[in-house]
């Protein structure tokens, strides 16, 4: 492992316990032994008109807790106030580096454009606030301690780039929320060789019972290199393969070993209810058989897709029982507490009865996705809009995106892509052709770089390319709502009288195809201990009101086969917003085991018993 002096952890150590990150690795699908987390205390300015352009300019006044935001509390700045840039500044011990060795600097996300210097120099440069980005710093290292400085800029009026639910104006008004300016996800060192596996990516296909692997290595170029995988189940070696490396790249389609009866296959696939993952080693050998580099991973036998109106697990209909999760912590905004807070957000959303999550104008951290992967939780991703409609806004949000898409196709808890929500920055869908445009180019963009995944390409209303109607009604009576969706024997007018929040549900020229339909907002029913101070789309005088509302909505809901899914508004609550089922502490307003029977329905017993019989066949 990276060693780091002594004095310089001491010199970093947080004193409050309570605003430690406790640091898991940070990319869990591709993770090497030798790395050190450099979150901690961080020398700190604020540049409110971002005047200063060099670290030589900068008049440091302050200390910051990475990777906290400084409008988070658990920063130590709590400054929500409204300036374009910030500055971060620390040094640490460099390792000492081998023969061949590389030292990486890896951010897990800096919003919204960073520069970064080492010891004085330029070392990178990246601009998108939910994307990681790192910097080979090995040519800067210098003798004794080294210093990394990094300036964030983001300015909080720019409207045309992907920021989702950070507001805007100096208050948090409606359904927006605090800002995120400059590192709030992991800062880490990682001592590499200086050929190694730079990108690893995982496809199932579960029709011909393989797992496709892609690798591209980074760093010098050398022939004659070999890469070993091993694929463990369990503990029970499935494969053990050696593929030669081409000019780089590994592509290879692993043939697993078909068990053939429904009972034996059914151990191998990935469920909410069978998180089945298949754990991976990958070793890349020179042609003596010297070990150059060594990564652990994972993947996971699963398909999901879309089969006339009914979303498609393993090629079965599977109901989804989603709930909408914003994604943020009243003391840490968009950064959870601690890795044991993102496991314990999956547990809720499983202990409330969903089988899915949609993360909600965020792109969540990585370790979210692994303990969605590792315990069985559903997840739509979702792309953080912009709001503004100009050639600089399609640039900005096309390259994020593909570098999301990058990052966590790999993950099998990812079920579905939402590019657009709302018709947010394309605000004129129905009049201006470009933006139909945007949306549908985006839509088969998604579509290319991931051909395994149903995409919802504006999520709410004005559909001009999707593969699931996704709907936004927050209509608080739940017999409206199940005479909306009644069917007899024709499909009821949503697509030609409806106008749920005043849109078309589809526009001209591009009617409903047979797509599956949900409810992908619904509810909202606020309660809150201080309801002056608060928001929702509905309210309640207590929890226990609450509570007979969600049954009577969720009971309707349920009943009605139109629906291939839905989506409950929302998890928990966030900040002004408090339609959460929990609190911002993540206590339940109402017990648990209410909220589960709720959410799933009276049958659980019965519903165990076709959960066992979907997975056997």
């Amino acid at each position: 492992m990276v060693k780091v002096a002594a004095s310089a952890v001491q010199l970093f150590n947080v004193k409050d316990a309570r605003m430690t990150l406790e640091t898991a690795y940070p990319r869990p699908q591709l993770e090497r032994a030798e790395w050190v987390s450099l979150n901690g205390q961080w020398e700190f300015a604020l540049d409110g008109d971002a005047r200063w352009a060099t670290p030589d300019k900068v008049a440091w006044n302050a200390t910051i807790v990475v990777p906290f935001s400084p409008e988070a509390p658990a920063s130590g700045i709590r400054d929500t106030g409204l300036y374009r840039a910030c500055w971060y500044r620390r040094s640490f011990d460099a390792p000492v580096l081998e023969r061949g060795e590389r030292l990486i600097l890896h951010f897990g996300a800096v919003d919204y454009a960073a520069t970064v210097w080492v010891n004085g120099v330029v070392a990178a440069r990246h601009e998108g606030g939910y994307t990681p980005f790192e910097a080979d710093v090995t040519d800067l290292l210098g003798p004794g301690p080294q210093t990394v400085v990094v300036r964030a800029e983001d300015d909080s009026q720019d409207l045309a780039k992907p920021r989702g639910k950070q507001d805007w104006l100096p208050e948090p008004h409606s359904m927006w929320y605090p800002r995120t300016t400059g590192i709030w996800q992991t800062v880490w060192l990682e001592r590499v060789s200086a050929t190694r596996i730079g990108t690893l990516s995982w496809t199932p296909n579960l029709e011909r019972w393989e797992i496709g692997l892609e690798v591209l290595l980074d760093g010098a170029r050398r022939d004659e290199l070999r890469l070993n995988v091993t694929l463990r189940l369990r503990g029970r070696l499935l494969v053990d393969d050696t593929y030669a490396v081409v000019a780089g790249e590994v592509h290879r389609r692993i043939a697993l070993s078909d068990p053939g009866i429904d009972d034996y296959r059914s151990d191998l696939l990935w469920s909410p209810s069978c998180p089945t993952l298949i754990r991976a080693r990958l070793e890349l050998r020179d042609e003596h058989g010297t070990l150059i580099d060594a990564v652990k991973s994972y993947t996971a036998l699963r398909s999901v897709g879309v089969q006339g109106d009914r979303f498609l697990l393993n090629g079965r209909a599977y109901p989804l029982r989603l709930v909408l999760d914003q994604g943020y912590w009243l003391e840490s905004g968009l950064t959870p507490p601690d890795d044991a807070a993102l496991r314990r957000d999956v547990e809720l959303a499983k202990a409330m009865g969903f089988n899915g999550a949609r993360k909600h104008q965020k792109i969540e951290d990585p370790r979210y996705l692994y303990w969605a992967d590792t315990l069985g939780l559903l997840v739509w991703e979702e792309l953080p809009s912009a709001y503004r409609f100009t050639t600089r806004s399609v640039e900005r949000v096309t390259r994020e995106w593909m570098e999301v898409i990058a990052r966590d196709r790999s993950h099998p808890c990812i079920v579905a892509w939402v590019t657009f929500n709302e018709s947010w920055g394309v605000p004129d869908l129905p009049a201006i052709a470009a933006q139909r445009h945007y949306v549908q180019a985006l839509y088969h963009l998604t579509k290319t770089l991931d051909p395994h995944r149903p995409v919802i390409g504006n999520d709410g209303w004005e559909s001009v390319a999707t593969d699931i109607i996704g709907i936004h009604d927050y209509d608080e009576d739940p017999e409206r709502i199940a005479r909306r969706y009644e069917t007899g024997e024709a499909m009821p007018p949503l697509f030609t009288r409806e106008r749920l929040g005043g849109r078309l549900l589809t526009l001209e020229g591009h009617p409903h195809a047979g797509q599956p339909i949900m409810l992908t907002e619904f509810g909202g029913i606020a309660f809150s201990n201080a309801p002056d101070a608060t928001w929702g789309y509905s309210a309640s005088d207590s929890a226990e009101a609450l509570a007979e509302r969600y049954r009577r909505l969720l009971e309707a809901v349920r009943s009605l086969p139109l629906l291939a899914g839905f989506c409950y508004t929302q998890f928990a609550d966030t900040y002004q917003e408090t339609n959460g089922l929990l609190y911002a502490n993540r206590s339940p307003k109402f017990p648990l085991d209410e909220i589960a029977l709720a959410t799933r329905g009276p049958r659980r017993a019965a519903d165990e018993q076709i959960e066992r019989q979907w997975r056997s066949g």
